[in-house]
């Protein structure tokens, strides 16, 4: 094991996650080129983290401008520190606060694993859906269950086995919601392992490096906890949808 000397640092969190949801860059790559294919002038990310799809979808629309708002500062800060470095500083700007209760309406909206701010999933949508412009896209990234969980599997997670509905139930409220769904896509294995592996990568670097310092048995507890739930119980449970949806435009009005 290697040691070094001094105190030391308290581990990073998502450091080693391009994104905090099972999404490639494949996958995010074409996602941005959909959502920037209507030419949008203003983006919003709601739960924006440090707003790596965000910046995507602005890099590829010249005029679009974009908003992120999160909580987080560590990770809105990294998101200033992305886009100064892809020259969109001038054009995005990051905010930190909760999600809103009423916004001016967007072009594209984002929400990504950030439905829980609202309650459920149904709620969220249709505060989401005073964001969206008529005409307009949401993408929402949000979960499913693959397969009806036992009370005891969905406890693992904190929920509740009606807590979430499956991959067509989801759809089923977003068209209930006052969405079309123009495409329908959903978390496969590779992104899964990936994302939960470099989640605990974090931790797993620094108990490398550290693991013989006193804080090591409470890191490693979280980390095997962390990684225990995730073999031993929502890993062929727990799905990820990414929903393009359309708002319907007003009657009359153009799209």
């Amino acid at each position: 094991m290697l040691r070094v000397s001094g105190d030391p640092p308290a581990p990073t969190s998502y450091a080693s996650l391009d994104f905090n949801a099972p999404l490639s860059d494949v996958r995010a790559t074409t996602i941005a080129r959909v959502l920037a294919g209507t030419e949008p002038a203003t983006v919003l990310d709601i739960g924006c983290g440090w707003g790596e799809l965000l910046l995507r979808v602005v890099s590829a629309t010249p005029a679009a401008r974009g908003r992120g708002i999160d909580s987080d500062p560590a990770a809105l800060d990294r998101g200033r520190a992305n886009a100064a470095s892809r020259g969109l500083a001038d054009r995005v700007v990051f905010v930190e606060g909760p999600a809103p209760t009423e916004h001016e309406p967007a072009d594209v909206v984002i929400c990504i694993g950030a439905d829980h701010a609202w309650g459920s999933q149904s709620d969220a949508l249709a505060a989401l859906h005073g964001f969206v412009r008529p005409g307009g896209q949401l993408l929402f990234g949000s979960g499913f269950w693959e397969r009806p969980p036992s009370v005891d599997e969905a406890a693992i997670l904190d929920m509740a086995p009606d807590s979430q509905p499956d991959l067509a139930g989801l759809v089923d409220l977003a068209i209930a919601a006052g969405y079309r769904p123009l495409f329908i896509e959903t978390a496969n294995r590779d992104e899964w392992e990936r994302f939960e592996s470099s989640y605990l990568a974090d931790w797993e670097r620094w108990l490398h490096r550290y693991g013989d310092e006193p804080e090591a048995a409470e890191i490693r507890a979280k980390a095997d906890t962390h990684r225990n739930q995730w073999l031993r119980g929502y890993r062929h449970l727990l799905g990820f949808a990414y929903l393009t949806l359309g708002r319907l435009p007003a009657r009359g009005a153009p799209t």
